[in-house]
């Protein structure tokens, strides 16, 4: 997700953050890896399929693991919305 997020980024997460409305296309959302559950992901929202289902995407297509791989998921399976950094100190803020 880099240039947005880097390796080490501690985040916080909104999980109601679509209780009242679903994800939109830009949106950042964190979802299990759907080839290992037990991993999360965080990506945005590259479009929403015709079935309602999210294809994601990483910032930096190059080197990312995304729908290109995995295919289009669940929008049920979104566990909430990354917001804000917390760590590292010297990129502390909002994110999105």
């Amino acid at each position: 997700m880099a240039p947005t997020l880097q390796p080490g980024d501690w985040l916080l997460v909104d999980p109601w953050a679509y209780r009242d409305r679903p994800p939109r296309i830009g949106d950042l959302v964190l979802v299990p890896d759907p080839r290992e559950a037990t991993r999360l992901l965080v990506k945005r929202v590259a479009q929403i399929d015709p079935d309602d289902w999210l294809h994601l995407a990483g910032d930096a297509p190059d080197a990312s693991t995304d729908s290109r791989t995995f295919g289009s998921i669940d929008p049920t399976t979104v566990e909430g919305c990354p917001w804000f950094r917390y760590w590292p100190p010297r990129r502390w803020g909002r994110i999105g």
